[in-house]
């Protein structure tokens, strides 16, 4: 180039060029690595990205309303499409990396199977703390042990983004739903039957994972740890049962039922965990696709529960609109219906093919988009996304050092302990004695399958101990036979498990069910344990020395009624699916050095319940054509074990300490003139105020009367006269709380009990009424006496 004494246009150009292309690089490089040489997350916003620092959204000290809008602003029409589905694309003009919505934590950093996650495990993190299934997770009654696990969660979840091995912070967890009927596999996903229990594990959960504390509140500016997800809103409890599947189930649900208990936890959910996120789900209610349901999503929502977030759609649920469900007329009306019900995000790619047509069909407009785009950027902007480096900002300093610690696997192992439910215990043949105990036979094809343990929606869990493996550690001379090649027990090696439990001086039996047998898109059609199962455990029941031990791991319920009246079968435990540590925890609950104190969070209904079809959703018993309804508060029928059974090592006694009211008179609390009705109030019509007023303050008096300490949850129901005849419940929990007490000694528990909020149910048209009449608060065989007049 020598000679040249003045550049050319063309070469200033090129210089310019090559000067903005370095600092891209330089940007680029300084995304892409750590000082210790691992890629960093994807971000917006970073200070050495000069073209993006000037633009407001890239602004921290505005409000993320602002930022959102002035982002949305800067997008073409194909860009705001493009962020319509869970593959959001990259927009690299305005420095914004590729986004996946879709990341799974149901009880630990998970993946879906066979499609890309927000965290696929596949780089140098390929583990995490894998927790109990919910259900098992639910049996404990303990939200603050929920609200633990959730946060080891989210800081495993956040410390893997910031690891560079994660594209999304966005995780469609918890499980909302209601485990209506015994036979849905995805009912292990769900804390249970209850709508009380329910709406207070998903509240501990959100609080947790998103990084608030335990009581809430504590949000610094809306900023998230990760995004927790509701789901799947709402009446969602069917897969796929004798050819009627989840994709085009028309769920009918009365107003009553969807008002006290398919709705509550979902409120709960929003109204106190704040969750960023819920999931419409797959199916219509009354008619209606719920991810097309403006009622449900806004009105409902945002509007009554005051929801801030986002709102997806479950995986390919929109199409179904169209092309299955044929509730809209044409793709682009499909589109219409759910961008103008409220949904913002679409799982799938159906948006990305029809939007733009919609909207040169006139019949979406760029503002429906705009709504769409500005709930979905305000919440990546909530999670730090577009703050710049995350290694300088809040939750920075979580790393691989923060995944699968002691600390995280211990609460595994607790949450696992404090799950088990103890179901039997015939002459207190448990705890087995670990001295005296020489030899031990363990039998059954769920003892030794690690993944078994995990149930669905797991992650690689970062060790896994089976209960064979668990309870060798207590017996040197364990001698194991899977009694069948897999749960489906087609045939059993009978001969061969006999003579072993022949040989030994305790037999325990692990049995049940796994993935093949309830799972998504898998309900049960019946009740009992597959092929030989029974037959198995009954003979080798009665050739044992002793009488033996039956560990059951399972999600729903099983009739074990075989069992139950077996004296040969003296122990049965329940441990539903218990994580990565479940062999450890049923193994020292069987010897003892756990005391269990786990308790049912659904009912264990009888094998013939299977002649009540699972399409109909009606709670409450209709005796004249025989429906007995449905959970503990409506069912009416036989039981194999009831919803808050469970047994312990020790015996627990209670006493009404005190109860600060037990007459309320609400005749002098409406806020209106109304005339007589005949037993009722409407809670809407008590002012707040007087509800404030009419709180009882409940201590119950607890007292362990064993030797042995134990963690015990204490449940206090609300049981009634039937004046309401089927319309009330039998009886409904009003409050839960977990007390650890040593061998003989006494401790007390507060309740604070809301008449407007625990004693209400719902009227046909959906309205929530206080009963008059006499009540009764109940904790085990105790129960002291409500008076409520209206």
């Amino acid at each position: 180039m020598r000679g040249f004494t003045h550049t050319t246009p063309l070469i200033t150009a090129l210089i310019t060029y090559s000067l903005i292309l370095a600092i891209i690089i330089k940007a680029a490089a300084d995304q892409s690595t750590h000082d210790d040489h691992h890629p960093l997350p994807p971000f917006s916003c970073g200070s050495t990205n000069p073209s993006t620092t000037s633009y407001p959204f890239c602004n921290v000290h505005l409000s993320v309303d602002e930022r959102a809008r002035d982002l949305v602003s800067r997008l073409t029409l194909d860009e705001k499409i493009s962020q319509l589905i869970n593959k959001a694309s990259a927009i690299p003009r305005l420095g914004i990396p590729y986004y996946q919505w879709w990341s799974e934590a149901l009880h630990g950093v998970a993946v879906a199977i066979g499609v890309e996650n927000g965290v696929s495990f596949n780089k140098t993190i390929r583990a995490a703390t894998s927790f109990p299934q919910v259900i098992l997770t639910a049996a404990a009654f303990d939200p603050n042990l929920w609200y633990r696990i959730a946060k080891v969660i989210g800081t495993e979840a956040r410390a893997i983004y910031n690891e560079g091995e994660a594209i999304g912070m966005t995780f469609w967890s918890p499980n909302t739903n209601i485990f209506r009927d015994p036979r849905w596999g995805r009912g292990q996903e769900t804390p249970g039957e209850d709508p009380l229990l329910t709406g207070k594990y998903a509240v501990s959960f959100v609080r947790g994972i998103q990084g608030d504390s335990f009581e809430g509140g504590s949000l610094k500016d809306g900023r998230l740890q990760v995004s927790a997800c509701c789901k799947h809103f709402t009446a969602y409890d069917l897969d796929n049962w004798k050819g009627v599947d989840r994709f085009t189930f028309n769920a009918h649900v009365t107003k009553q039922d969807m008002a006290d208990t398919y709705q509550p936890p979902f409120k709960s959910c929003v109204e106190e965990g704040r969750a960023s996120g819920i999931m419409c789900a797959y199916n219509l209610v009354n008619g209606v696709p719920n991810c097309a349901d403006y009622d449900l999503l806004t009105k409902t929502a945002r509007g009554e529960w005051g929801f801030q977030g986002y709102i997806t759609s479950d995986c390919d649920a929109v199409s179904l609109i169209y092309e299955k469900q044929k509730y809209a007329k044409s793709h682009e009306d499909a589109v219409a219906d759910v961008l103008k019900a409220g949904m913002d995000v679409n799982c799938g790619l159906y948006l990305a093919n029809h939007t733009k047509s919609a909207v040169e069909q006139g019949k979406v407009s760029e503002s429906d988009i705009d709504r769409a785009l500005h709930n979905l950027f305000s919440v990546r902007m909530r999670l730090g996304l577009f703050n710049g480096n995350p290694s300088q900002l809040p939750y920075g300093n979580l790393g691989r050092n923060d995944i699968c610690t002691p600390e995280h696997q211990d609460l595994a192992l607790e949450a696992a302990r404090d799950g088990v439910v103890l179901l039997k215990n015939s002459a207190k043949l448990l705890p087995l004695s670990k001295s005296k105990t020489k030899s031990l036979a363990v039998i059954g094809p769920n003892a030794n399958v690690a993944k078994t343990l995990l149930g669905n929606y797991a992650g690689p869990p970062c060790k896994t101990i089976t209960p064979l493996e668990g309870l060798r550690s207590y017996v040197k001379k364990t001698k194991f036979h899977p009694g069948c090649e897999d749960v489906n027990c087609t045939s059993a090696a009978t001969s061969k498990a006999v003579k072993l439990a022949k040989s030994a001086d305790y037999v325990v039996l692990v049995m049940g069910l796994d993935q093949e047998r309830e799972s998504e898109e898998l309900d049960r059609v019946d009740l009992v344990l597959p092929g030989q199962q029974q037959s198995l455990i009954t003979s080798v029941a009665k050739a044992a020395k002793k009488p033996v031990v039956l560990v059951l791991l399972c999600g729903g319920p099983v009739d074990v009624s075989f069992a139950k009246n077996n004296p040969k079968i003296g122990g049965i435990l329940w441990a539903g699916y218990p994580g990565e540590a479940g062999g450890k925890a049923i193994a020292e609950i069987i010897f003892g050095d756990h005391n269990p104190g786990g308790r049912l969070p659904l009912t264990w209904y009888p094998k013939d319940f299977i002649n009540i079809p699972m399409t109909d959703m009606r709670m409450r018993p209709d005796p004249s054509s025989g429906y007995p309804g449905r959970t503990y508060r409506f069912y009416q029928g036989e039981k194999v074990f009831e919803f808050g059974y469970g047994l312990s090592y020790t015996n627990y006694s209670y006493k009404f300490v005190s109860v600060s009211q037990s007459k309320l008179n609400f005749k002098t609390l409406s806020t209106t003139d109304r005339p007589e009705q005949s037993g009722y109030i409407s809670v809407a019509e008590i002012s707040s105020e007087s509800c404030e007023k009419a709180k009882v303050s409940v201590v119950v008096r607890v007292k362990n009367e064993g030797k042995m300490a134990g963690k015990h949850p204490v449940l206090l129901f609300l049981r009634r006269d039937h004046q309401g005849g089927n319309a009330s419940p039998v009886k409904q929990l009003v409050g839960f709380q977990k007390v650890r007490l040593n061998g003989k000694e006494k401790g007390s528990v507060e309740f604070e009990v809301s008449p407007c909020e625990h004693f209400s149910r719902a009227s046909e048209d959906g309205t929530l009424v206080l009963e008059s009449g006499d009540q009764y608060l109940v904790v085990g065989d105790q129960k002291y006496p409500i008076s409520i007049n209206v």
